[in-house]
């Protein structure tokens, strides 16, 4: 019982606690709450000053802005005012000078219009003047309006022509001067880099013998081993009394060549009978082939041209038993390439197209003796079958004026075949051919008025023509030489250039007595 007392009595005790401890907690509480109501009405106090500072502080900002404003853009309209014043000022100015001027210019039309009356009138009295003058000197000098003026064009024909010709005389000659200074140092500089040597080979070749008894070895019995010997190489050997030597003839000079190494064979051997003529002729083909295979090569070398067919460089050995009036062709042909190749490069045209198309112009001559057509056709043929470029195709076309020229690489190669065909040496022409062509420079140069006589002279080179006096004046000289100078370029072939020279000889002869 005591101990149910004690812990009731403890209960009381803890709850009394805890009630005080409540209360005291609550007094405190009311006191925290008052200080911190206290404090916020301060904070905001003190805030609402601040921002009644603040927005006092702003307006006056504002209102100093605005004011600033206020005054700057009363300035710029100020300025703008006193601008648009003066703009306002200019154009009554300009008005002003523009009535000025338009009433000038009403003076000076209403002068011009009077002025413009008087012309007109005095041209009225002029005309009337004139044609009263007209038939005066119709009256004095007893010519028509017509006739006077058939008198005067005729005499002005005359003065016009005088000038015509001395203004293409003129022209000519400073033309002529630049041109010949600059292709003279072309030509001279292509030349002298250019230096091919030049064999003249004819149809015969002639084999050495050691004795004269080797004829009859060559003949054989019943002549079998020389019809043997014409019989494989296509060619007629001609023994006659000439001491100890053969003549081999045939218009193939490869052919020719096939004969004359397995005539010096079988003669160096000894031993000449079919069998061993048909072996020797073998070698000897093969020794050509390779030859002709080698000079290809060394043209190609020599000319510094890549990218040829196989078939073309084997054509252009070929070329070296061929010859054109005695020029080697393959010789010519390699010359015409440096020369064309020297004049490209001083005009600044394409070195490598003209090189090629000099080295391959006479291509077709390698096998115009066994394909029907110029060589020229059969040159171009050629260059197609083995897909040489148009730009050759067309210099090979043309290097003969088979088709006209239209770039300059063709014109170079025409020049540099010119040239190596026509220098002093290079070519031999046959005797009737040449006279023949005299005969013709000759006969053109007679078939115009006016002329006297006329001489080829210096191999045809120029021509000399005597023209009447009384027929042909110093003036139509001029025309009359350019006239020639035409005709002989279009009727005639001939290498490198002619000089027409024509001469008027007036000469007066009287006698004392």
């Amino acid at each position: 019982m005591q101990w149910i007392l004690t812990v009731v009595i403890a209960v009381v005790v803890a709850v009394i606690g805890f009630a005080a401890g409540i209360t005291y907690r609550k007094k405190v509480a009311e006191r925290e709450i008052t200080s911190a109501e206290e404090e916020a009405r301060r904070i905001v106090n003190e805030a609402i000053k601040s921002a009644e500072s603040k927005k006092r502080e702003a307006l006056v900002e504002a209102k100093e802005e605005i004011h600033r404003n206020r005054s700057e853009y009363e300035r710029e309209v100020k300025e703008r005012r006193a601008e648009i014043t003066k703009q306002e000022r200019r154009l009554q100015q300009k008005e002003e000078n523009l009535d000025k001027k338009l009433d000038a210019a009403d003076k000076k039309n209403e002068v011009l219009a009077a002025k413009i009356a008087d012309a007109e009138a005095q041209q009225q009295e002029i005309g009337l003047v004139k044609k009263s003058q007209l038939e005066m000197l119709e009256k004095i000098s007893g010519f028509t309006v017509e006739e006077a003026k058939a008198y005067l064009i005729a005499n002005i024909r005359d003065e016009v022509t005088h000038e015509m010709a001395m203004k293409v005389k003129e022209v000519e000659a400073q033309y002529k001067d630049e041109a010949d200074e600059r292709a003279r140092e072309i030509i001279a500089t292509a030349i002298q880099r250019c230096a091919a040597d030049h064999a003249s080979e004819i149809t015969v070749s002639v084999v050495p013998l050691p004795n004269d008894e080797m004829k009859g070895r060559i003949i054989g019995r019943e002549g079998r081993n020389i019809r043997s010997i014409e019989t494989l190489t296509g060619c007629d050997l001609i023994i006659d009394d000439t001491p100890e030597a053969i003549t081999v003839s045939s218009f193939d000079p490869v052919r020719r060549e096939v004969a004359r190494l397995a005539l010096e064979k079988l003669i160096q051997d000894g031993r000449i009978h079919p069998a061993r003529i048909e072996e020797m002729v073998a070698k000897a083909q093969k020794e050509v082939n390779a030859t002709i295979k080698a000079e290809g090569e060394r043209a190609v070398f020599e000319t510094n041209i890549h990218g040829l067919h196989p078939e073309i460089i084997k054509l252009l050995g070929r070329m070296k038993y061929r010859t054109s009036y005695g020029q080697n062709v393959l010789n010519h042909s390699i010359e015409v390439s440096h020369v064309a190749g020297l004049m490209a490069a001083e005009l600044g045209a394409d070195v490598n197209i003209a090189k090629r198309a000099g080295l391959l112009h006479d291509l077709g001559k390698s096998i115009d003796h066994e394909v029907e057509g110029s060589h020229v056709t059969i040159g171009v043929d050629i260059a197609r079958k083995y897909k040489e470029s148009e730009a050759v195709i067309h210099c090979i076309e043309a290097h003969h004026n088979d088709v006209e020229p239209h770039t300059i690489e063709a014109c170079l190669v025409q020049a540099a075949d010119a040239i190596s065909a026509a220098r002093p040496g290079a070519r031999r022409e046959n005797i009737e051919n040449y006279v023949k062509r005299l005969e013709k420079l000759e006969e053109v140069s007679k078939s115009f008025p006016g002329i006297a006589s006329s001489y080829a002279i210096q191999a045809g080179r120029e021509i000399r023509i005597m023209v009447k006096p009384e027929d042909v004046s110093e003036d139509q000289m001029v025309l009359l030489a350019r006239d020639i100078a035409k005709k002989i370029e279009e009727e005639l072939t001939y290498p490198g250039q002619i000089k027409v020279h024509l001469l008027r000889e007036t000469k007066a002869i009287d006698y004392a007595k």
